[in-house]
């Protein structure tokens, strides 16, 4: 099995409620062979007994868990994120199961930088970071009950994951596309929004909506590196003739 691939997959929880899933995750986890745990605001404290009642012998991986602000910095170095969640935030993200899911980043994190993110066991991941990743994925389930708990979740996906790496690692290498950093998508949007702004074609006192659909656009997209320098080749054209 390719512990390479896995060590480039990161777990990410957002505002977790209750130190014991956080233990069920990091179990969940280490089961199968992934390691790097990040929390993001969490509403609890490690130090809590429950995590490593819940943890078992998955402690290192409670000990190591990065804990972050906010979600935008755990994830920008990332080439692929993908936010779970049961409910439609109404964002037009593509929509994959996590079997899907799992076959994505088996292939991807052989390269590059991959994110899984948890929402909040009440309420799930909300719009504000579902945003931010290039897909939404979720866990095919009875339509009348499809609540998972949190750390049944992270093990549904760990296992797909677990069991996509290897049948990748055991086929020929298909060519992976080099995709940007979460970071450098940002940076395209601020110089967008900029050059927009620049011809006139967003207002700055009448905003409204513009830089949240083209944000979906291009988080469907997913332009590769290349494209990127593509775009942003055009955007800086455009600011170069507009002060002629």
């Amino acid at each position: 099995m390719s512990k390479s691939a896995l060590d480039n997959i990161r777990i990410i929880l957002v505002n977790t409620q209750f130190a014991g899933n956080i233990g069920g995750v990091a179990r969940a986890m280490k089961n199968m062979g992934l390691s790097r745990l990040y929390l993001v605001s969490p509403l609890c404290s490690l130090a809590e007994k429950e995590a490593n009642i819940r943890a078992t012998s998955a402690t290192n991986i409670l000990e190591n868990a990065i804990v972050a602000d906010t979600l935008s910095e755990v994830i920008e170095d990332c080439q692929l994120v993908v936010g779970t969640s049961t409910r439609d935030r109404g964002l037009s993200l593509p929509l994959i199961t996590a079997r899907e899911t799992a076959e994505k980043v088996a292939v991807e994190a052989t390269e590059a930088q991959v994110a899984l993110v948890f929402g909040q066991e009440s309420c799930g991941l909300q719009g504000e970071h579902l945003k931010l990743c290039n897909f939404h994925a979720y866990i095919p389930a009875n339509p009348e009950y499809c609540s998972l708990n949190l750390a049944a979740a992270v093990q549904t996906f760990c296992y797909e994951i677990f069991q996509a790496t290897e049948a990748v690692r055991t086929r020929p290498k298909d060519y992976v596309y080099q995709y940007p950093e979460s970071k450098d998508m940002e940076y395209f949007y601020e110089h967008l929004e900029l050059v927009l702004k620049q011809v006139n074609f967003i207002v700055p006192k009448h905003p409204g909506q513009m830089m949240e659909r083209l944000r979906r656009l291009f988080n469907r997209a997913r332009p590769d590196e290349k494209e990127l320098n593509i775009l942003r080749g055009i955007l800086s054209a455009i600011e170069r003739e507009s002060k002629n």
